[in-house]
């Protein structure tokens, strides 16, 4: 069956999304992490210095046996560490040690950086009409996945 031709640029866009998930696999691999583990970092950096992880969990779209395992990685290296939060002993908050801090400053902070400047080399209407856009195939391929899923399911 032959495609129709606009749905190549479905697969551009695929293509797309591989090399940019390659540019940070190897970046995370440069720092020493797998890639779960530089995200972490990265979700720490941009949170302030703290965060759930269940937040972790929810805004990478990783289970939370995935987050578990990375953070076990990086406790053991000295540059996270968990703490209970308030009102739920079951949840933990992820914090950066002095040595997760200084790991940070070097390996994570010039990559949000470098990110930074990249999307404000686009004008102002472009960052925004590009969220705008990306947002709208992310929920709309969400959403045929589904229904595959839920075809799949069903059977």
């Amino acid at each position: 069956m032959e495609r129709e031709p606009e749905l190549t640029s479905a697969r551009q866009l695929d293509a797309l999304y591989q090399k940019t998930d390659k540019v940070y696999y190897e970046l995370a691999r440069g720092c020493g992490l797998s890639e779960t583990a530089y995200w972490i970092l990265y979700a720490v950096e941009v949170s302030g210095g703290a965060i759930s992880q269940a937040r972790i969990a929810e805004e990478f779209s990783y289970s939370r046996q995935t987050v578990n395992s990375a953070l076990k990685t990086l406790e053991a290296r000295g540059l996270v560490e968990l703490t209970s939060l308030e009102g739920d002993r079951r949840s933990k908050a992820v914090t950066l040690t002095p040595e997760g801090r200084a790991f940070a400053d070097e390996r994570i902070a010039p990559a949000i950086e470098a990110e930074d400047r990249a999307f404000c080399a686009l004008a102002p209407e472009e960052r925004t009409e590009f969220l705008r856009l990306a947002r709208l195939y992310t929920e709309a391929i969400d959403r045929e996945l589904a229904a595959i899923k839920k075809g799949e399911m069903g059977q």
